[in-house]
């Protein structure tokens, strides 16, 4: 049986082209049921003859904007990701996948879909490059602004599991983000988590920001509010030394020699960076699925974010993630 993803046409920043582009050519590689939700008179003109019976749309006329409040979405039942996720409640998809607005898909999911079993708080998760030429688990990086120990907790549970099923890590490590690796660093939250889970099967302790790049450890654990710092000041430093290494080789003809020996390490180091690669970033806790992808996606993005979606659905990391809580619940 086929896994039906539904998919916010109309979220990202550049309309519904680069969505309904990537959706076909997720088709072309994986097996799964598209749904895509939108307005159909500008979806159905973008999907090729040979793919208009293997793609269903269900009719969305209202748009949740960047600019609206993400609670304005709960009251908007006519929008696309507002569909989307109900299409998930009610059944009829396994997962959704929006480049959408962030906050307003996180609050429709977590309240239309609901929480796992013994869930506190869902969390956002993101893989970080590092240089072990694999991926570093951060959650929580912007669902949660405001976090109590137990909290940080239950993200260290699920990211374990996460990293087990979506990354075939036996024993995953799991570090708690701090100013420093001794026990008695970090503010009185990260001291309190620390203490629960003091004895968790693979919490190594305390980690540092340069953990998460340089492979240490498998999964990072901090609040949203830090995550989103860490996510995004990542993403300003990669693109500012790519700027400035483009720069430099303009203004040397021995540079400009040397790039051009060097075009395969760039064109590998290029991939590693891109958030493309990834496609988004699955909010982990809520029933179901819900990838949330980056405004700008483009269609590979998309195409990888629906490969992480169908990845989620079929590994059952949602119950991992409930028998683990449960686990600790006794």
């Amino acid at each position: 049986m086929k896994v039906k993803i539904a998919i916010d046409a109309m979220g990202g920043d550049f309309g519904p082209e680069p969505i309904v582009k990537g959706t076909i050519a997720a088709l072309k590689h994986y097996r799964f049921e598209p749904i895509l939700v939108g307005k159909k008179e500008e979806i159905l003109p973008l999907i090729p003859g040979g793919f208009k019976d293997k793609i269903s749309i269900v009719e969305a006329e209202d748009v949740i904007a960047m600019s609206d409040a993400a609670t304005d979405a709960l009251k908007r039942k006519e929008s696309s990701i507002y569909k989307a996720v109900d299409l998930v409640r009610n059944g009829e998809a396994d997962g959704v996948v929006s480049a959408g607005h962030s906050g307003a898909t996180m609050s429709v999911a977590t309240l239309r879909l609901g929480r796992l079993k013994h869930v506190l708080r869902p969390a956002l998760v993101t893989l970080m490059p590092n240089k072990n030429k694999k991926r570093t688990v951060l959650l929580d990086v912007g669902a949660n602004v405001d976090c109590k120990p137990e909290h940080l907790a239950q993200f260290a549970v699920m990211g374990s599991c996460y990293a087990h099923d979506m990354w075939a890590i036996t024993l995953p490590t799991v570090g708690l983000l701090a100013n420093g690796e001794e026990e008695t660093k970090g503010n009185d939250v990260t001291k309190g988590a620390f203490q629960k889970l003091r004895g968790m099967e693979g919490f190594v302790g305390n980690v540092e920001g340069r953990d998460i790049f340089n492979g240490s450890v498998d999964v990072v654990v901090c609040d949203g509010f830090i995550g989103n710092l860490v996510l995004k000041s990542s993403e300003g430093v990669a693109s500012t030394i790519t700027h400035l290494i483009k720069d430099y080789i303009r203004k040397s003809p021995i540079a400009i020699t040397g790039a051009l020996l060097m075009r395969k390490v760039f064109k590998l180091l290029k991939k590693e960076l891109d958030y493309a690669e990834v496609g988004g970033a699955p909010l982990i806790g809520v029933k179901g699925c819900a990838i949330v992808s980056h405004g700008k996606s483009n269609s590979k993005a998309i195409k990888n974010a629906i490969k992480q979606a169908i990845d989620f659905v079929d590994t059952g990391v949602n119950v991992h993630i409930e028998r683990a809580l449960d686990a600790t619940a006794k």
